[in-house]
């Protein structure tokens, strides 16, 4: 089992390696609104190195959160078959509402943190994540699932 927490708060991710980390954090499990049957969530991204250190507002929905899953799959087998000509990479959650991060599945793996909609500021880390980074994701947005009351798709 993972902990899920940081600083008493639900991780919904987190991507680190020994010296930094970008993780979600949930501001509360409760939806900030919804809206036709899709609930919506506050949280943050919280990038920590010895370089740069901040926080900014990443705002999802439910969908978002089957998007995810999706992504961590596709991530797996784009691990198994990696390509160094045609790396994955994907936004999440989709660019334009809020924050979001850009992940490359490069050697080493990139996370971009995009403040699109605010500072336009983009911080990019390259991340040598450990063999079980995959597991450990998908074991995190079950458990935040299950704290948000959001069902398995």
């Amino acid at each position: 089992m993972t902990d899920n927490s940081a600083a008493g708060r639900t991780e919904l991710m987190r991507l680190a390696d020994a010296t930094q980390s970008i993780s979600i954090q949930l501001r509360s499990t409760t939806p900030s609104h919804h809206s036709a049957g899709t609930l919506y969530y506050d949280a943050d991204v919280v990038v920590t190195s010895d370089f740069v250190s901040g926080s900014v507002y990443l705002g999802f929905d439910s969908q978002d959160l089957v998007h995810l899953g999706q992504l961590l799959v596709l991530l797996q087998e784009s691990d198994e078959e990696f390509d160094p000509d045609d790396p994955f990479m994907a936004d999440w959650p989709s660019e334009g509402r809020t924050a979001y991060l850009r992940l490359i599945g490069e050697d080493p793996f990139v996370v971009e943190v995009h403040d699109g909609t605010g500072s336009q500021v983009v911080v990019a880390m390259c991340l040598d994540l450990h063999e079980d980074w995959l597991t450990e994701a998908r074991q995190r947005l079950e458990e935040a699932r299950a704290a948000l009351g959001v069902p398995q798709p």
